[in-house]
């Protein structure tokens, strides 16, 4: 099968598209033929090695996973002997490292559940990471139903799904993103936009209840005086915010009312299943903005590494080659 490798760390050229050996299901696990996949800004991070300290996780020398890739929709090709959840020919959408393949083995209670029935395979794979990990930062935050909810960052993978999610739970959502964005969050139920171009909402003296930063990019120590007592800040963090925020998470911690958190990505199969059901009742879509066939993966880590990508990028996968 055909496969997104790399051996190295480095610029969107380390990534190669290789045959390598199919993978076979164990007992509690299904082989997913894979018809679309992803790439994150995650993913451009790990292959770069933006966050050193993260190589202590992922291979010092070279990456310890070498087929690149984490979401991933397709069908059940093959099902193992104690599985009892899946059938083959099923259609399934999920989370699993090495997703940018052809074919993945992917446990039976890991993050994986049944695709919505009314949508693309690609906007399938165009789900699970952005709405978990927004989903778990709410979470976090303790969103209320009736809170005044801001995402920062508000048009890309992570911040697209907060601002349904906020709606979802009855939040009252102020989005700030690029103008030319502001039509797309407002159809995704934002009640304010602010173009952070040309506004400062941390200088205007509204406050919310919850900030969400979906791109790691807002200063957790200016943010906080737009936080009512009791609320909290929620950080995607990066390599130049990441300190501040562990350094802040630890002093509200001891000080004061309003809580500096730095948002933990929880990748739960329970969590899928419930997006399943709000994309199935209409209550959540998928943004994509550019779709790449597996071929030209190179070119769309180019494009995520811009950080000009509106929700996500898809790698469409054919699979009418022998394995």
């Amino acid at each position: 099968m055909r496969a997104v490798v790399h051996d190295r760390y480095g610029p969107p050229e380390v990534m190669r598209l290789v045959d390598v050996e199919r993978p076979a299901p164990k007992d509690d696990e299904v082989l997913v033929r894979v018809c679309a996949s992803t790439v994150t800004r995650s993913d451009t991070a790990l292959r770069s090695a933006e966050y050193g300290f993260a190589r202590a996780f992922t291979g010092l020398r070279g990456p310890k996973q070498r087929i690149a890739g984490m979401e991933l929709a397709g069908t059940i090709e093959a099902v193992g002997t104690t599985v009892s959840r899946f059938r083959v020919g099923d259609e399934v959408f999920g989370i699993r490292s090495g997703a940018n393949a052809e074919y993945v083995c992917v446990g039976e209670r890991g993050v994986l559940a049944h695709k919505p029935a009314d949508i693309t395979f690609e906007q399938a794979a165009a789900v699970p990471d952005g709405a978990c990990t927004a989903l778990a930062f709410l979470r976090q935050a303790g969103l209320e139903k009736g809170q005044r909810l801001l995402v920062y960052g508000a048009s890309g993978s992570i911040g697209t799904a907060a601002v349904q999610l906020g709606r979802h739970f009855g939040a009252n959502v102020t989005a700030v993103c690029d103008a030319r964005h502001h039509e797309l969050v407002r159809s995704l139920g934002a009640g304010t936009v602010i173009d952070y171009r040309r506004e400062d909402f941390a200088a205007d003296g509204l406050t919310y209840d919850v900030i969400v930063d979906a791109v790691g990019k807002l200063s957790a120590w200016r943010s906080r005086r737009s936080l009512e007592p009791g609320g909290a800040y929620v950080s995607a963090g990066s390599a130049g915010s990441l300190l501040g925020v562990l350094v802040l998470s630890l002093l509200t911690r001891l000080v004061g009312s309003r809580r500096i958190k730095l948002g933990m990505a929880e990748y739960r199969g329970e969590d899928l299943r419930f997006l399943k059901e709000l994309i199935d009742r209409g209550g959540y879509r998928a943004v994509i903005d550019r779709s790449y066939p597996l071929e030209d993966v190179v070119e769309a880590h180019r494009y995520v590494d811009t950080h000009q990508k509106t929700g996500n990028v898809v790698l469409t996968v054919g699979n009418d080659r022998a394995a």
